[in-house]
């Protein structure tokens, strides 16, 4: 069974960063994708990076590219998310997921989800 728990969230002025981490326990680095939502207030939850387990590519949303990289350290069974210029349209709990198959980018499609990790960006 894959747990996963969030952390490095906070509050941050608009421009700032923050790295978010996801300590994940069980065989997830063996066969997973891991991928990183969030989800702002009133608002769907939304796909930001994933990276794939085998090759270690990544994929990005529109919304983030350029802002964020999504990269993982497998000694520590870690996945990070370093957010750069970030803006208040961003602020919103952030969750990481990991999910065994085909590489998607559709929430409903993963099975395993932290607790989330609240960002708050201020202007």
């Amino acid at each position: 069974q894959v747990q996963l728990v969030e952390s490095g969230g906070g509050l941050v002025r608009a421009g700032g960063s923050l790295r978010l981490s996801c300590a994940a326990s069980g065989h997830v680095f063996d066969n997973h994708n891991m991928a990183w939502f969030r989800q702002a207030p009133g608002k769907e939850r939304e796909f930001i990076a994933l990276i794939i387990w085998g090759s270690g590519n990544s994929f990005y949303a529109d919304s983030m590219k350029g802002r964020c990289t999504i990269s993982r350290d497998n000694a520590k069974n870690t996945y990070y998310l370093q957010l750069n210029s970030l803006r208040p349209e961003d602020t919103a709990v952030y969750y990481c997921a990991a999910r065994r198959g085909v590489t998607v980018i559709a929430d409903n499609l993963y099975d395993n989800w932290g607790q989330g990790t609240q960002v708050t960006v201020s202007a």
